[in-house]
């Protein structure tokens, strides 16, 4: 435990971390934000956001925000998270939960090619959460808005009915040139995914398993030391700036990119499709923790699923041209799993036996799955 407390010591999880703050979120405890107007949060919420970024001309404080690109093209992403369906208040810590919404964002930038520069939150909070709890979750937010030198611009708040509704906008930009889609990957291409996989969701797993033994024996104090890892790549995970700097310096321009957000199988199928191409990864050539696969046979998973269905690790996959192979191998952090194929071949997984295991989009989906974080 003593790990996972000093790497998240910028979240200030504070003792009894399992009891106090991962399975019961904050109340009603001080002042309530009721006592101010909408604006008058808004201005509280936001009074200590500072603008790093030239192309931010004007942030928070009038009907919109302005900025200015004069020379580069502009990416704009966004996601929608929903209580019950993205999170789960119940073992997430709302410090934690801003900052991987952040996160989530700027690594969607990431996957173009571009650096994100400005961010535009709206939330939409039931009565139940307190003004200490808003900041929490803003605090979270704003360190990682600070850790990746990205500018808080706008947003909106509102009431809701029930429960906390998120909803950032991301704007990024690169050079025209320099921007990389899903689209372009070409056959004998590289495959090749940065970090370990499947992390995010043995720890998610974690999560689930104690605060259920939790709720059955409020008594009982959740087990979490020794499973550093797998709960920090799921409560904070981290984009890969890095990697784009890495890339950037060696001069190797990816033909195709996506973000790890849904699994492995998931983000394959998404560029062999948008590319019109097939595929071929290797099982033994697919990055997985020595954590992730110890927790897996702890609760009697394949490692090599969590890592093609898990989802959340906000790794980034890319293709690559063949002549690029001894570049990308000697590249700290990036693996090479595999090639591009015909689309004829399908998306395929070869075993460690050799046997060929056609790839299916098994990932997280909002209208289906009920694994929900």
């Amino acid at each position: 435990m003593k790990f996972f407390l000093q790497s998240l010591k910028d979240l200030t999880i504070i003792n009894k971390f399992a009891i106090i703050i991962l399975f019961k979120q904050m109340e009603n405890i001080s002042k309530n934000k009721q006592n101010l107007s909408e604006f008058e949060l808004i201005r509280h919420l936001t009074d200590k956001i500072k603008i790093r970024n030239k192309e931010t001309i004007y942030g928070i404080g009038d009907d919109a925000a302005v900025i200015e690109y004069p020379d580069k093209q502009i990416v704009v992403t966004n996601d929608l998270l929903i209580e019950g369906i993205h999170f789960d208040l119940a073992y997430v810590p709302l410090k934690h939960l801003g900052y991987k919404a952040g996160i989530v964002n700027f690594s969607d930038v990431y996957a173009m090619n571009a650096i994100p520069k400005q961010l535009i939150i709206s939330i939409a909070v039931s009565n139940r959460f307190s003004l200490s709890a808003i900041e929490e979750f803003y605090s979270g937010l704003r360190l990682a808005c600070d850790n990746y030198q990205v500018d808080l611009v706008g947003g909106d708040t509102s009431a809701s009915v029930k429960g906390m509704f998120l909803s950032l906008t991301a704007i990024g930009s690169a050079p025209k040139e320099q921007l990389v889609y899903r689209k372009n990957a070409k056959i004998n291409d590289l495959i090749c995914v940065t970090g370990d996989l499947g992390a995010a969701y043995m720890g998610l797993q974690l999560l689930k398993r104690e605060n259920e033994l939790f709720q059955a024996d409020p008594n009982l104090q959740p087990e979490l030391s020794g499973y550093d890892y797998i709960l920090q790549r799921q409560l904070k995970p981290e984009a890969r700036p890095d990697i784009i700097k890495s890339l950037n310096t060696e001069k190797i321009l990816p033909s195709a990119m996506i973000d790890i957000s849904d699994g492995l199988s998931s983000e394959i199928i998404h560029i062999c499709s948008n590319s019109n191409v097939g595929c071929k990864i290797f099982e033994d050539k697919i990055p997985i923790a020595h954590e992730t696969a110890k927790m897996a046979k702890e609760l009697g998973i394949d490692p090599l699923i969590c890592a093609l269905d898990g989802g959340e690790d906000y790794e980034l996959l890319f293709t690559a041209k063949q002549k690029d192979y001894d570049k990308l191998k000697s590249q700290s952090g990036i693996n090479i799993i595999g090639h591009i194929t015909n689309k004829s071949d399908g998306t395929s997984l070869i075993s460690k036996n050799g046997t060929i295991i056609p790839l299916q989009a098994k990932g997280w989906n909002a209208f289906s799955n009920k694994d929900a974080n």
